[in-house]
């Protein structure tokens, strides 16, 4: 008999109605949470912090309008409108409110809003000014750090302007005793509590804060029991009053109580995963190792009778509807930087036990199905691989990679296990590990990791180090020299390495204090409570209650500044073909292509400022024609002949993608440069700094705020995603791009690195394209690899739906470590995916 099932289920005729439905219309937002908040919070003014935020999240569910969706077996809404968003703003608020008049025609992530909703929200809003997570972590950031934000140096908005997530939480427990049984945990932990002791105040209020959020959500799930079976006695169907009847019954037993079934199980996942982010606004919540907590429900139903595995599948795939019903919304900005709706809800299969043991099942299969069946970008689908992984499980990997879809993304335990055991884990806990949101590895249950913490540009200390520290006319960061007068590589890498260690302390000071924020105004007890040792310890993740702490900002642009510094070495100083001097006037010049009205705007503040030091007033008619005449600004014959010299000598100089063993350990020293001054770095929870290399797809947004740089990129265009080479510069091959990556230090990157790659289509074709894939992947990973994901769609297919977006309203692309609607993302972020390398095996 099989160790498992690895036969293809067909799909039900139920799933695509649900699908559907749910993209009937533009995603809206609502303001039910952030009225009933308000509410609570104005009622509460005289309690602690944690027990306001228990009670709110009780006055919530209590009160928020539910509805079961035609057709669900899965029940749980947080809006009416499909895929809709609540509003959070005891977080922020004040970027949504300017703007109402634009959030539904803005290029990134439209959403709509009616009238009715902006009113009611502008009278919820007014009373939080001043009691901010953001406002409060503003007032707690140095000067120098502000001024490093306001110039897009880094970018902490991920947690600046929303709540944190990133997490995944102990769904086996609460799949194991239910609410009930953590109550009585938490109540046996208050019971031994004493009050002389020295931390009772706070921790008997965070136990009760607890207890009150689990009761919470008992009645929530009643809630919906009720509604269930008043939906029965209407229905004049009788296949979907008996399904209305079980979700009721379902809704009876869990969360409340342990699941007796495979469907209760389903439930019961599905109440934790969306009330987990009705509590706060956190994205990258992660269903983790699903196809593992979830299987003994399925093995005994399986086994009694009680359950085929059609109607398994069916209800995996339900949840894989619902997983694209939750939705948030961001500032425009962000939206950029996380195009396509994405929540990045990782759910992860196969890979080892604590004991080393592969653990591969039916469901690590049926998981995969899921995906092929929805074909929607949630979940972000991710598979474990060692040397014991089944060849069966990745060619099922490989054949779902072949459809576009950009799943699976494909996770190396040999690489990712001692790097977790590197920052403390223990070999069990690592061996467990899975991955939040985009490519972040955790120990379920234990860990609050503040992954994704940051955006730090590498590009912009090279520019600082060609200003001596000023940008736009003001003096930023330190003064490292003129480059003019620097005569060695080394010193001129050094000075590099100074400006990249300032602003990296300044990032530091950014997360710190927004941590500080959060734990201040915004714990959640909720969370807590299936995050192992909060309850023991009697504290929320935010103020240190979890086993592991870390604090993982991300740092992206390395090809750019790998290739960058070494055309520098090699042209500069090996080769003497140019001067640092005539260097810094090309990227002043960006080498002769023109001024954008970005770079345009950029020249005319500098000159206005110095003609104000002057006492020279200009007003905004004047502004617009310098900057049209900055525009059409052209440099001479000669100096432009330079350029193109300049940039044909770049081009000839190697680059990192091409395994060019000197570029590619060059490469990996440049990253060195990130990585390694963060782990100096503690966080206001006890825990370390640890470095991911992954942009989200922020390489889109960020590089528009980036000049020119030595490697030939021109100003304002993206830079390099991940750790992934610079686009069409890879130009020898996958294998040959994957073994310059393999170069990089991965181990170090605690936090996650990412590393995309594009294939035409017919390079998985058949039998052996599927075989020549997998051995692609085996390949990468033997030789010290982390991760890898691709997109698998031609370029023509890409441009034609830019052109006909009507035509492709459910093609899903590869974006970053997260897939997406490609319909759905800035023509900008779309321009990137389309000039990524397409890659033959």
């Amino acid at each position: 008999m099989a160790k498992y099932f690895t036969e293809e289920i067909p799909k039900t005729d139920r799933i695509p109605g649900l699908v559907k439905h749910l993209y009937a219309k533009m995603p809206e937002i609502e303001s039910a949470r952030a009225r009933l908040i308000t509410e609570s919070y104005k009622a509460t003014e005289d309690k602690p912090v944690i027990m306001r935020r228990a009670l709110a999240f009780a006055h919530i569910l209590d009160h928020i309008p539910i509805i079961i969706r035609d057709g669900e077996l899965v029940v749980g809404s947080t809006t009416i409108a499909p895929r809709g968003c609540q509003t959070y703003p005891e977080f922020s608020y004040k970027w949504l409110e300017a703007e109402f008049d634009t959030v539904e025609t803005r290029k990134a992530d439209p959403f709509y809003i009616a009238e009715q909703t902006k009113r009611e929200l502008l009278e919820a809003d007014a009373y939080w000014e001043g009691k901010t997570t953001s406002e409060l972590a503003t007032s707690l950031m140095t000067e120098e750090t502000k001024k490093a934000i306001e110039h897009n140096i880094f970018t902490p908005g991920n947690y600046f302007y929303n709540g944190v997530g990133h997490v995944t939480v102990q769904y086996d427990k609460v799949l194991a005793v239910g609410y009930r049984g953590i109550i009585d945990e938490i109540q046996a932990e208050l019971d031994r509590c004493n009050p002389g002791d020295g931390d009772y105040c706070t921790k008997s209020q965070f136990l009760k804060a607890a207890i009150l959020s689990c009761e919470a959500v008992i009645r929530y799930a009643g809630r919906y029991a009720e509604l269930a079976e008043q939906e029965a006695s209407a229905c004049s169907e009788a296949g979907r009053r008996q399904e209305l009847l079980q979700i009721a019954a379902n809704c009876r037993q869990v969360p409340a109580y342990g699941a007796s079934s495979f469907h209760e199980a389903c439930q019961s996942f599905w109440f934790v995963q969306q009330l987990l982010q009705l509590e706060s606004s956190g994205h990258s919540i992660s269903p983790g190792r699903f196809d593992q907590y979830m299987y003994p429900y399925y093995k005994n139903d399986l086994d009694s009778g009680k359950l085929t595995r059609e109607s398994a599948q069916e209800l995996i795939d339900c949840i894989w509807v619902k997983l694209n019903d939750l939705n948030k919304c961001r500032d425009a900005a962000s939206a950029e930087g996380f195009a396509g709706y994405s929540l990045f809800q990782n759910l992860i299969v196969g890979g080892q036990d604590k004991d080393g043991c592969d653990v591969t099942n039916d469901l690590s299969f049926m998981c995969i199905t899921a995906s092929k069946h929805v074909f929607l970008p949630q979940p972000s689908l991710s598979i474990r691989v060692w040397n014991k992984s089944p060849h069966a499980l990745l060619l099922k990997a490989a054949d779902l990679t072949r459809t576009g879809i950009g799943l699976p993304a494909y996770y190396n335990d040999e690489v990712i296990i001692p790097s977790l055991l590197s920052r403390g884990l223990t070999l069990e806990d690592a061996r467990e590990y899975n991955i939040i949101g985009c490519v972040e590895p955790q120990k379920a249950g234990k860990t609050e990791g503040w992954h994704d913490a940051a955006f730090y540009n590498m590009c912009r200390p090279l520019e600082l180090v060609f200003s001596n520290g000023w940008d736009k006319g003001e003096k930023i960061s330190i003064e490292t020299g003129s480059v003019e007068d620097m005569t060695t590589f080394e010193e001129f890498y050094d000075a590099y390495k100074k400006q990249m260690n300032y602003n990296i302390s300044l990032l530091v000071n950014a997360d710190n204090a927004i941590d500080v924020a959060h734990a201040a105004r915004c714990p959640l007890p909720f969370l807590s409570c299936m995050v192992e040792d909060c309850i023991r310890r009697g504290k929320s993740v935010q103020e240190g209650g979890a086993v592991y702490n870390f604090t993982g900002p991300q740092g992206f642009g390395i090809a750019n500044m790998a290739d960058s510094l070494y055309a520098i070495k090699k042209l500069v100083f090996d080769e003497k073909k140019v001067t640092l001097a005539e260097y810094k006037r090309a990227l002043a010049m960006n080498y002769g292509q023109g001024f954008d009205a970005v770079s345009a705007g950029e020249i005319v503040t500098e000159i206005v400022r110095e003609m104000a030091r002057s006492g020279m007033d200009v007003d905004e008619g004047q502004i617009a024609e310098m900057i049209e005449t900055v525009m059409k600004t052209e440099p001479s014959p000669e100096e432009k002949k330079k350029y193109e010299e300049l940039l044909a000598m770049i081009e000839a100089v190697p680059k990192f993608g091409n395994d060019d063993e000197e570029v590619d350990l060059f490469a990996r020293d440049v990253a060195y440069t990130y990585t390694r001054p963060l782990l100096n770095y503690r966080n206001p929870r006890g825990g370390q700094f640890q470095a991911g290399l992954y942009p989200v797809s922020a390489n889109v947004p960020l590089g528009a705020q980036t000049g020119a740089t030595p490697d030939g990129r021109l100003a304002h265009t993206p830079v390099a995603d991940g750790v992934s080479p610079s686009a069409g510069r890879d130009v020898n091959g996958p294998t040959a791009a994957a073994n310059s990556v393999a170069r990089l230090d991965h181990g170090i990157a605690s936090n996650g690195t990412l590393f995309n790659q594009k294939f035409h289509p017919t390079a998985l074709s058949g039998e052996k394209g599927l075989e020549n894939f997998v051995a692609l992947i085996r390949s990468y990973f033997d030789q010290k690899g982390s991760h890898m994901q691709f997109n698998v769609v031609d370029r023509e297919t890409l441009l034609d739906a830019q052109a006909h977006p009507e035509k492709y309203a459910h093609l899903v692309v590869r974006v970053a470590g997260y897939s997406a609607l490609f319909t759905t993302l800035s023509k900008s972020l779309q321009d990137d995916i389309i000039r990524r390398t397409e890659q033959g095996l």
